[in-house]
């Protein structure tokens, strides 16, 4: 390919990015802009600017769902989940790099078997299994729960980018006297932090934002996550848009900076999962 046309073709394909990242950005700017403009106004016309930058429909908000506290709950549901699903998953995925057999190479199957289940086909059951076991109205039921819907993508992640570690490095430990478990956490769990904060940020994503599963098993208003809070927004008979993309506004920004801040991270570490050692 000759200079003129391999620069024609790289303009082309910048424009396109370009072009396909303003779209993905115009539902922001209709959120953020919107959520500065009184109700009339953006009835209006909610493309243009707000006439006057307020913060009112922010501290109503703040105040009508008590913001700390929803966030709050999020942030607990969210730390817990992520902490227990790295843990078990990075030693089942170790489990069964290191100790191939039929069993776990059918556990490994049924595992990966499990992403393909849609969550609308089980609901019912969840709702039944959590009632029995007590898991209803309480966080630590929807952390429990997010452990078994969380732990089959992490476990086949965890599986990919262990393989590519070398297993020199843990048979120079065995020679020395090392036990399993002193070299997964002294020597493995230390290498699996790509794509350790590859999993945190992708189920930070999921859990922050999500609605259906905390709407099963939380109805106490005292636990409402932010998706949860941000509904009372919307009525059978009135929807206060200007409230409503206010409290959009404050529950999306946290975790876009925390994408953000380790967004890089994504790519690393599923690259480096995709190498077989």
């Amino acid at each position: 390919m000759s200079g003129s046309k391999y620069r024609t073709s790289t303009f082309i394909l910048e424009a396109l990015t370009i072009i396909l990242g303003i779209l993905f950005l115009v539902p922001f700017y209709f959120v953020v802009v919107n959520s500065f403009k009184p109700f009339g106004e953006l009835l209006q016309n909610t493309a243009s600017l707000p006439k006057m930058f307020s913060l009112d429909n922010y501290s109503r908000v703040i105040d009508i769902i008590n913001f700390p506290r929803v966030m709050g709950n999020s942030l607990i549901i969210t730390v817990l989940s992520n902490i227990g699903l790295v843990l078990f998953s990075s030693m089942a995925a170790y489990r069964f790099v290191r100790k191939p057999s039929k069993l776990n190479n059918l556990l490994f199957l049924i595992f990966v078997a499990a992403m393909v289940i849609p969550f609308q086909s089980i609901m019912i059951p969840l709702v039944k299994v959590a009632n029995e076991f007590g898991l209803m109205d309480s966080r630590l039921g929807l952390v429990i729960c997010y452990f078994g819907f969380g732990v089959s993508l992490n476990v086949f992640l965890f599986h990919g980018f262990i393989k590519s570690i070398p297993k020199e490095i843990e048979e120079s430990a065995t020679v020395d006297g090392c036990s399993w478990f002193s070299i997964f956490w002294r020597i493995v769990f230390p290498l699996l932090k790509p794509i350790a904060v590859t999993v945190i940020l992708l189920n930070s994503l999921w859990i922050w934002n999500d609605y259906l599963l905390p709407s099963l098993i939380l109805t106490d208003m005292k636990l409402q996550t932010i998706p949860l809070a941000t509904y009372a927004f919307f009525g059978q008979y009135t929807k206060q848009w200007d409230l409503a993309m206010a409290a959009l506004t404050l529950g999306v920004l946290p975790i876009i900076v925390f994408f953000l801040i380790l967004q890089k991270h994504i790519i690393e570490g599923i690259t480096a999962g995709s190498v077989k050692g």
